[in-house]
C-alpha cells in the first residue's frame, strides 16, 4: 500500500516559514539574560526575564487551542507572525528593566499564538500515518531555528550591538510572514462543523488535553534541562574564559537535521519509548560534558550530542502529544505541548536563577542534567504499562 504524500508545497512554505520564525525569536533569547545583566539586571530578574516570556504563552494557549477548534488556520497564523513582528521591535527602546519585562510578558502571549497556531497547521498538512515523519521534518524549523540563531545571535552581540541585533531579528520576521501570506493551508472539515455548533470555552478544557497529559509532563521536564542551556551558556562561557559559545549551536544543529528523519521514521514504526529513553541519556551525558567543558572542542562534543539527543527527542515528543489525541483536538494539545516547554524553560530560569546566587553556571547544568533522568524513568514507565504493540495513529 502507497505511503500518502507528505511533501507538498504547503507544507514546504510553512516548515521554511516557521524557521524564519524561530531563527527570529532565538536569536534573542540567549542575549537577554547578559544583556539584562550588562544594564544593572539582578540574578532575579535575568530569571524572571524567561519567566515572564513564558508565563505570557502559557496563558494565551488556551484561548488560541480554543479558536483552533472552529477558525481557519491562515488568519491565526498570520496574527501571531505580525504580533511577534512588532514585539521584537519594542525591545531598544529602552533599558529600564521592569518595562523590558513588560515587553517581555507580551512577546510571550505573541508567541504562544504564533507557536500553537503554526504547530496545529502543520498537523493539518501532515498525513496521520505518518505524523512522526512528518512532525519530525516541521520540527527540524523548530530545531535548527532554537539552535543555528542563537550562535548568530551570540555573534551579533559580541561583535556589534544590541540593537543591530533587533533589527535582523525583526528582519527574520517579516520573510517568515511573506512566506506564511503564500502558504496555502488546509483546515480540517471538522472545524467548519464545529462553526455550526461552536463548543462552549472552557480555559481548563482548552488548557490540558487529558488524553496527552503525560507526554506533556515528560516534555516539562526535558525542557527544564534546555533552560539552563539557554539562559546559561553565554554567562558560563565567560566564566571560562572560552569564546567559541556559538559552536555549541552550531554542531547541536548539524546532528539533530542529520538524525531527524531516521528518529521521526522509527517513532513511526516503533513509538516513543525506546527513542525517549535513548535520547535522554545522550542528553544527560551532554550536560555533563558541557558543565565540564574547558575548551571549545568540549563545546562542540557537548553540542553533537545534545543535537542528537535533545534535538531528536523533542518532535517525538510532540508525536506522542499529538498521537493521543483527536483531529479535532490536535490544537489544544499541540497548545498544551508548546505549553509544556515553556513552562519547562520558564520554571527553569526561575529555579536556577535563585540557585545561580550559590553555584557556579557549572553545576547548574549538572543539576538540571538529572531530570533527564527523570524523563527516562517516567518513559520507562509508561513503556510497560501499555498493554499493545505500537500503532501509527490512523
Amino acid at each position: 500500500m502507497p505511503q500518502p504524500k507528505l511533501w507538498t508545497w504547503p507544507f514546504i512554505f510553512l516548515i521554511l516559514a516557521n524557521l524564519f520564525t524561530f531563527m527570529s525569536f532565538q536569536m534573542l533569547l540567549p542575549n537577554l539574560p547578559p544583556y539584562i545583566e550588562s544594564i544593572g539586571g539582578s540574578s532575579l530578574q535575568i530569571g524572571l526575564i524567561t519567566t515572564t516570556f513564558a508565563f505570557g504563552a502559557i496563558i494565551i494557549r488556551p484561548m488560541i487551542g480554543h479558536l483552533l477548534l472552529t477558525r481557519p488556520r491562515k488568519v491565526l497564523v498570520l496574527s501571531g507572525a505580525s504580533a511577534l513582528l512588532i514585539m521584537t521591535i519594542l525591545y531598544p527602546i529602552t533599558q529600564v528593566v521592569v518595562i523590558l519585562l513588560i515587553i517581555r510578558f507580551i512577546h510571550g502571549l505573541a508567541w504562544g499564538w504564533s507557536t500553537t497556531a503554526n504547530g496545529t497547521a502543520a498537523v493539518d498538512l501532515v498525513p496521520r500515518k505518518r505524523v512522526g515523519e512528518g512532525m519530525g521534518y516541521f520540527g527540524l524549523s523548530v530545531t535548527v531555528g532554537m539552535i543555528m540563531a542563537p550562535s548568530l545571535g551570540i555573534y551579533l552581540y559580541q561583535n556589534y550591538s544590541f540593537n543591530l541585533l533587533v533589527w535582523i531579528s525583526a528582519a527574520l520576521g517579516i520573510v517568515a510572514i511573506l512566506l506564511f501570506t503564500i502558504t496555502r493551508f488546509v483546515t480540517p472539515p471538522q472545524v467548519y462543523k464545529s462553526q455550526e455548533d461552536p463548543p462552549v470555552f472552557s480555559y481548563t478544557g482548552s488548557l490540558i488535553e487529558k488524553n496527552s497529559w503525560y507526554p506533556a509532563l515528560v516534555t516539562i521536564l526535558t525542557t527544564f534541562g534546555y533552560g539552563a542551556v539557554v539562559t546559561y551558556i553565554v554567562i558560563f562561557g565567560n566564566e571560562q574564559g572560552l569564546s567559541g559559545t556559538f559552536l555549541f549551536y552550531f554542531s547541536n544543529a548539524l546532528t539533530a537535521t542529520i538524525s531527524r528523519p531516521i528518529t521521526g521514521r522509527y517513532f513511526d514504526k516503533k513509538g516513543p519509548w525506546k527513542l525517549i529513553i535513548f535520547c535522554s541519556f545522550i542528553s544527560f551525558t551532554a550536560m555533563w560534558v558541557l558543565a565540564t567543558a574547558s575548551s571549545n572542542l568540549h563545546l562542540v562534543i557537548a553540542g553533537a550530542l545534545f543535537g542528537a539527543g535533545y534535538g531528536s527527542m523533542m518532535p517525538a515528543l510532540q508525536a506522542w502529544v499529538i498521537s493521543r489525541t483527536t483531529i479535532e483536538r490536535s490544537g489544544i494539545a499541540n497548545g498544551m505541548y508548546y505549553s509544556s516547554i515553556d513552562l519547562g524553560i520558564g520554571s527553569s530560569a526561575l529555579v536556577l536563577g535563585f540557585i545561580y546566587q550559590f553555584v557556579n553556571t557549572a553545576a547548574l547544568f549538572k543539576i538540571s542534567s538529572f531530570l533527564f533522568i527523570a524523563v527516562m524513568v517516567l518513559t520507562i514507565v509508561d513503556m510497560y504499562k501499555q498493554q499493545e504493540p505500537w500503532q501509527s495513529p490512523q
